[in-house]
């Protein structure tokens, strides 16, 4: 497949699981080089995985101590739901396997999944409340997010995974309380953007709140919002202009 940045509105079509995963793997490296442009790195905390293709039960990741702005698509590790990593020449972090292999099985729809402890989102997060529609593109999250509430310190028991699969549930997102943000996607592209708007709603409220009580979107209009800026299409589109800002800027995170 080529990597031309042509604008298309619709998720590509593949014709071989060869060809998908090349692509899938491609764009997971790309979200990484975002979030690091972002400022979504702490240290070696973070990760954002990829349902594989053809191996149902199986994700990609990246690689545990590598950052983000160094991560080609090469680089990345694929784990099974027992924690192995079967290709690949890095450790799995123990904790994107507990969330995440527990995600992926709650979640037959999902083909991504993304957190970090961004800096807005862990500030927000520990509130413990769930964001209000007071802009625009909050409303993307309306009725669609969930709070994870509880904190009992670094996720590292698959128990831990399954009760925060079970607060996700059918949404596309959930605030992990004095923790951070988690997103999922039908593809890399949406869980990415999700990540990066909801982060940017939290940065949002934040400030708002702290000048003022903040004017609510009327639930009516609110509804009718989501059904532009919230869908599953909506979030993958969303992310085409960064992807293809990120491969001109950063070719190489496509070796």
């Amino acid at each position: 497949m080529t990597n031309k940045m042509v604008l298309s509105y619709h998720p590509p079509v593949f014709s071989t699981m060869e060809e998908e995963r090349e692509h899938l793997k491609q764009r997971l490296a790309a979200s990484f080089r975002l979030f690091s442009k972002f400022g979504f790195d702490e240290g070696v905390a973070g990760h954002i995985t990829a349902r594989d293709p053809e191996f149902k039960d199986h994700f990609w990741v990246n690689p545990f101590g590598m950052h983000f702005s160094q991560i080609k698509a090469s680089d990345l590790i694929l784990c099974n739901h027992e924690g192995d990593v079967v290709e690949g020449n890095y450790p799995v972090n123990r904790a994107a396997f507990a969330i995440h292999s527990q995600i992926h099985a709650a979640r037959p729809d999902v083909i991504a999944a993304a957190h970090a402890h961004s800096v807005y989102g862990k500030s927000w997060s520990s509130l413990g409340r769930l964001l209000d529609p007071i802009t625009q593109d909050t409303c993307a999250f309306y009725k669609d997010h969930s709070l994870f509430d509880d904190y009992t310190g670094v996720v590292l028991d698959i128990e831990e995974g399954k009760r925060i699969g079970k607060a996700l549930g059918d949404r596309k997102a959930c605030i992990l309380r004095n923790h951070g943000l988690l997103t999922v996607g039908k593809s890399v592209d949406e869980a990415a953007w999700w990540f990066i708007t909801m982060e940017r709603s939290c940065q949002a409220q934040l400030l708002a709140e702290s000048v003022g009580k903040p004017v609510l979107i009327e639930d009516v209009n609110a509804s009718v919002t989501y059904e532009t800026v919230g869908t599953s299409e909506a979030g993958w589109f969303q992310f085409q202009p960064l992807w293809n800002r990120i491969i001109k800027e950063q070719p190489d995170l496509l070796d």
